[in-house]
């Protein structure tokens, strides 16, 4: 018996995604008031967790009250505070990877990731986890922020809460984006900063639907802020002074731009080093347990250190009491705060690499502040009428510093607007966050969120577009009912075994295994079968086949369809070359249609 030279292959797909229940408007801009009340409580009682860890480990005392932003002498318990990141790291090692190894590390990449690969969903458990272990990394010394966590454990509450309820995954996405948006306004008191994080780096789409939510989450979350935790900002700043009455003198635009550039670079450095130890620890011999001790001994002897020579650690924690001191004009050595910036960039990556809980948005600001302080003193002989001071240079050089490693250019630069309150600022700002962005994007295409998905092969889209039909995947809306042929088969054994007489399969056509191309459907194949029915199939196949992977995003299938001018994609499942027993269906400009349409509501 031989083996037919061309088969119809069906593979039955799952049920369809978004079969959940849609709430209108109204009711979604309520769930997410909903959302950002609850996310602004998990705020505050990080804040208390974080508070009662470091009085417990660095002071020896049992309080849930603790000011970040004032910096504190040695510990109590003098050289013995090197065991105290090495004793919460293990704890929060057991925790993670016990309960939610989600967790790990600075969160904003899984929240992403659950967005563009997981339709939404963010499991509740983690809001708790992350909280633990966060306030567990940040209060035994870890050199990581409280922000990031803020904006997993937001998010957290906005899937779950969505999931509970069986919202459609869009709406599950803009909850999601909802709760990470009310943790950064409730953390800064920046309600308009959390809602450009949202819309920024989370959100797929940007439309009243999405928008409005989280505005609303935000403005609960600020509200609740402001009543439990006070209503001023996170950091008190000075008059600046600056002198851009109109516009950017010669000498002020020379020094931001050189200030950017130097931010830049630095951004680049800082998303590098973190990669190379989040990289380089789980290769180390032992388990997690042992590499975690590694790295937070490093953190402790250098908390040791320099509280022997500054009496101060300076570089655990948040920071936030180093940036406000800073800010306060109170450090005027450029080399201790060029030293600050190189110590601190060393300690958060080492902290992130060998397992810590906790964000890069406090680290990030901290090294701007330092970095641009740093470079206020030691430019400012030769710029004199740039009017650069250290405060005004280290607030530059924190947006500077967010807006290039996080890809947030808007969001930095509107948070340092609403933290500083002083609109002469602006100007600077932009023209410094603007250069260190092109600088950073010209050296990496990644940014310190998306580079770690990366690794994974989960590629998050650069640019946003209008709809969140990218969110799905190609399994998705492939069509997997097609033609299987073997090359050297004719057209008309090759169209005998389809039933269909209107063209509409594709046919994919393959020679011992290896694939050799695609008739996309509606090629005219069936009306030229009837009048020459011995050409063979392969004559009809196009000059180059389109190839996607089933988890790859609609995106990049739309890139690639655009770029090779194609009529269809063919989807394999599997990493490795792909052969015709991986495909499992077919993109068409139908399919496409079908799914664009389907996005839209009435």
């Amino acid at each position: 018996m031989t083996e037919p030279s061309a088969r119809a292959v069906v593979r039955e797909g799952s049920p369809a995604r978004d079969s959940e229940r849609r709430a209108n408007l109204l009711v979604l801009c309520g769930l997410a008031l909903v959302v950002g009340v609850m996310t602004a409580f998990g705020a505050v009682a990080l804040r208390g967790l974080i508070g009662f860890f470091h009085n417990a480990l660095y002071n020896g005392t049992f309080s849930i009250w603790y000011d970040a932003n004032i910096s504190e002498g040695p510990s109590r318990f003098g050289d013995w505070v090197f065991l105290s990141p090495i004793l919460g790291g293990l704890v929060v090692v057991f925790l993670v990877q016990r309960f939610a190894p989600e967790a790990k590390g600075h969160g904003v990449p899984e929240v992403m990731d659950a967005v563009f690969y997981k339709h939404g969903n963010i499991r509740g458990q983690v809001a708790i986890v992350k909280s633990l272990a966060s306030a567990l990394s940040i209060g035994s010394g870890a050199a990581v922020g409280r922000e990031g966590p803020i904006i997993q454990i937001g998010s957290a509450l906005g899937s779950a809460f969505s999931q509970a309820i069986g919202l459609a995954t869009r709406q599950k996405i803009t909850l999601l984006a909802a709760g990470a948006g009310a943790g950064i306004a409730a953390t800064f008191n920046t309600p308009l900063g959390g809602v450009l994080f949202a819309l920024e780096i989370l959100l797929p789409e940007v439309s009243n639907r999405t928008f409005l939510p989280v505005v609303v989450a935000t403005g609960a979350a600020t509200t609740i802020g402001r009543i439990l935790i006070g209503p001023d900002p996170a950091f008190v700043v000075p008059d600046i002074q600056l002198s851009l009455a109109s516009s950017l003198g010669l000498q002020e635009a020379i020094a931001f731009v050189l200030l950017g550039i130097i931010c830049g670079v630095a951004s680049w450095a800082f998303i590098r080093l973190l990669v190379i130890m989040e990289d380089g620890f789980p290769k180390l011999p032992g388990n997690a347990y042992t590499q975690n001790i590694c790295g937070m001994a490093i953190i402790g002897l250098m908390m040791v250190v320099m509280i022997r020579i500054f009496g101060h650690p300076y570089v655990d924690g948040v920071g936030y009491g180093v940036i406000q001191s800073v800010l306060d004009n109170k450090m005027a050595s450029a080399g201790v705060l060029a030293l600050l910036f190189v110590l601190k960039m060393l300690a958060t990556t080492v902290s992130l690499g060998s397992g810590a809980s906790g964000g890069i948005f406090s680290p990030s600001l901290y090294l701007g502040a330092t970095l641009g302080g740093s470079f206020a003193l030691a430019v400012g002989k030769f710029l004199p009428l740039a009017g650069l001071t250290v405060p005004s240079a280290a607030i530059v050089g924190m947006a500077a510093m967010v807006g290039a490693g996080t890809g947030g250019v808007m969001t930095a630069i509107v948070m340092v607007f609403e933290m500083t309150r002083d609109y002469a600022i602006i100007v600077p700002v932009i023209v410094a966050v603007a250069v260190a962005a092109g600088i950073r994007r010209a050296l990496i295409g990644e940014t310190i969120y998306t580079i770690k998905l990366r690794h994974r092969g989960h590629r998050i889209p650069k640019e946003r577009h209008i709809n969140l039909y990218l969110v799905k995947q190609a399994q998705d809306i492939m069509e997997r009912r097609f033609i299987l042929a073997k090359a050297g088969t004719s057209l008309k054994d090759t169209i005998s075994l389809e039933q269909d007489t209107d063209d509409t399969r594709a046919i994919i056509v393959e020679r011992e295994g290896r694939i050799v191309g695609l008739i996309p459907p509606r090629s005219g194949l069936w009306r030229e079968s009837r009048s020459n029915p011995d050409l063979l199939v392969e004559r009809f196949v196009e000059s180059r086949a389109v190839i996607c992977r089933d988890v790859d995003l609609l995106s990049l299938v739309f890139a690639r369809l655009k770029r090779h001018r194609s009529g269809a994609a063919i989807v394999f499942r599997g990493v490795n070359r792909p052969r015709a027993g991986d495909i499992v269906g077919v993109i068409t400009k139908r399919a496409i249609a079908d799914t664009v349409i389907d996005s839209y509501d009435d």
